[in-house]
């Protein structure tokens, strides 16, 4: 037995959720990587479009969605939720499973309910060319459809590691219209550099964030796209969570806890803010950020101002960091190898709103598996760390006796990722001890910000 929760068209959310006016305090200065002073909208036009721009800081709480982009959002949208009957009968567990399922998008994972606006957002303004990164690929194939149905070209800089590891994403990439180059590359002066120092470097999103930077930066006619980590981002994945709050609604349900992978923060922030905004106001919920022991942002970095990038192009942010020139370990959840953390997660995290866990790559995919025989849904390597979180939770339930509702995002499915299910079923896959040394070097890289 599963319980599909669907929905009627009619109550997809027509505004996005801006938790900026819900934060614990005020937000910490966005500075300039150059100036090393706060930085002006007219700083950031160069990168992206005046309207995302006015999103980033807005203090608006609701803001609404155009047509243009509901329109798009209603090839998929709402997406669907599900009780996992059968995954609760196997692990003999009194708590109640629910997962919201992202993996309905065309490309297959949350990443376009950012992108959709993005690109529509970039057109309006007069965009030609967006120059983005992707780590495992879900933004890059995300942003590639986005800029088709808009008619706007593509550039994506993939990280080499996945770029080899996950073929068909660059072929989905490349399907939607896009060019997708391997990073580090030879195409900007922060690839070259990097090559210079590191001629077999895997990459890393650092890394590749720094070429698209370099990209946008030095053509009239490109902007730079952000997946995952900026205000504006966190904002357009809240349709995922008010549609779940909807979702509950209608079955007089409410969950004791939200869980999300975290990564950048994208899709935790779509799941969990809107949730954050009734925990602000008194609900009693808990919400939990699962992240990879190998890149364990939240759980083993500093809050401190950083980098967005390795070559210090970006913009200096306030966030859990491991030092812009950290190089993750080459783990199959691609999405999740960033060094540092969405400014507003990391916020909430310091304030103790958000609890954050790290778990190792073995028990993930322990959990993606077990998780796929249960439901038949084969889930991403980065969504597995929310299952792996929430069967964790299930089973405390079943040790203590209790009752519990878990809600996690199941951000997006695995067909292109089937090498690292491969891989862990022949027993090729290890976990990776946390780079403890590596990690203290590059933290004492962090930039001087008073």
């Amino acid at each position: 037995m599963q319980t599909k929760i669907i929905l009627p068209e009619a109550r997809i959310p027509r505004q996005w959720y801006n938790i900026i006016p819900d934060m614990p305090g005020p937000l910490a200065p966005v500075i300039h990587p150059g100036t090393m002073q706060p930085v002006s909208p007219d700083d950031l036009l160069p990168l992206f479009p005046m309207p995302l721009i006015e999103q980033e800081v807005s203090t608006q709480r609701w803001i609404d969605i155009p047509q243009e982009v509901l329109e798009i959002y209603q090839l998929w949208r709402p997406a669907p939720m599900y009780r996992a009957h059968r995954l609760e009968k196997a692990l003999a567990t009194p708590a109640k499973i629910y997962y919201k399922y992202e993996g309905v998008s065309p490309a297959g994972s949350h990443k376009p309910n950012s992108a959709i606006p993005q690109a529509y957002y970039n057109k309006i303004f007069g965009t030609k060319r967006i120059a983005t990164e992707t780590g495992a690929g879900q933004w890059g194939s995300s942003i590639s459809l986005a800029c088709q149905m808009f008619g706007l070209e593509c550039t994506v800089y993939m990280v080499k590691v996945s770029y080899n590891q996950k073929p068909y994403r660059k072929s989905m990439m490349q399907l939607w219209g896009a060019e997708v180059i391997p990073s580090p590359s030879n195409r900007t002066n922060a690839g070259r550099s990097i090559l210079a120092q590191h001629p077999d470097s895997n990459g890393s999103l650092g890394i590749a964030i720094s070429e698209a930077v370099e990209d946008a930066a030095t053509r009239d006619d490109t902007r730079y796209a952000l997946g995952s980590v900026l205000n504006h981002v966190c904002l357009h994945q809240t349709i995922i969570g008010l549609e779940a709050k909807a979702q509950m609604e209608m079955i007089g349900d409410y969950p004791d806890v939200v869980i999300g992978c975290h990564g950048g923060g994208s899709n935790f922030a779509g799941i969990a803010f809107p949730f954050i905004a009734d925990k602000a106001h008194g609900k009693q919920v808990r919400v939990v950020a699962l992240e990879p022991a190998s890149c364990p942002t939240l759980t083993r970095g500093v809050y401190a101002f950083d980098y967005g990038d390795t070559a210090k192009m970006a913009p200096v942010s306030k966030m859990y960091t491991l030092g812009h020139d950290f190089m993750p370990p080459g783990i199959h959840a691609g999405g999740l190898r960033y060094h540092g953390a969405s400014p507003l997660v990391s916020q909430l995290v310091h304030a103790g709103i958000v609890e954050a866990r790290s778990v190792q790559q073995l028990a993930c995919f322990e959990a993606a598996v077990q998780f796929a025989r249960c439901e038949g849904i084969i889930p991403a390597p980065e969504s597995s760390h929310a299952i792996r979180g929430a069967i964790d939770e299930a089973l405390q339930a079943k040790e203590e006796g209790k009752e519990k509702t878990i809600l996690f995002n199941l951000s997006g499915h695995g067909h292109v990722d089937m090498t690292a299910y491969d891989d862990y079923l022949a027993g090729k896959l290890n976990d990776y001890e946390y780079p403890a040394e590596e990690i203290k070097e590059s933290l004492s890289h962090l930039p001087k910000v008073d």
